[in-house]
């Protein structure tokens, strides 16, 4: 098996799935939460668009650390906005797959906050559990959707809302 071709066919399909999720987020929603503990949608559809970039973040740096490098999330005003953030960082994280060899995923990844650390990895395991995370925010933004009554786009198959099974 070849990795890197692997890791490039399910960036492209993960972005495809986010893309439907993306393209039918609420504007008018935005500031909405479901619980005070939950991120409003804008943030959460903001994180799942980003979250293609922590391949070429793994792939080219040694690290995040939050206390030297706080998060600040770009400017998101609407659907537009949402995809062509997406497509930006699919299309830099396919760009950074192509160029590097499977001895590059070897190398180690560190998230931390200073002194404590979040997660030490491979590089490939960065880049998989970017794809972890981004299955588990686009289900979080999927029930922020089914609470507002919006039909649920098929993931890994039909959802209750395919009208095909």
């Amino acid at each position: 098996m070849k990795i890197i071709e692997e890791l490039l066919k399910e960036l492209a399909y993960e972005a495809e799935i986010t893309r439907k999720f993306l393209k039918i987020v609420p504007v008018e929603k935005f500031d909405w939460a479901p619980h005070e503990k939950s991120m409003k949608m804008k943030a959460l559809a903001t994180h799942l668009a980003e979250l293609p970039s922590w391949i070429g973040l793994a792939l080219n740096t040694e690290g995040l650390d939050f206390a030297t490098t706080p998060y600040e999330p770009v400017e998101i005003k609407d659907h537009a906005d949402l995809l062509v953030y997406l497509n930006e960082n699919v299309a830099t994280a396919k760009a950074d797959l192509e160029k590097i060899t499977e001895a590059d995923l070897d190398g180690r990844w560190v998230m931390r906050s200073g002194e404590t650390i979040h997660a030490d990895l491979s590089k490939y395991e960065t880049i998989r559990h970017s794809f972890s995370q981004t299955s588990h925010h686009r289900a979080q933004l999927g029930v922020y959707l089914r609470l507002l009554n919006i039909p649920i786009p098929g993931t890994y198959g039909p959802s209750a809302d395919d009208h095909s099974f």
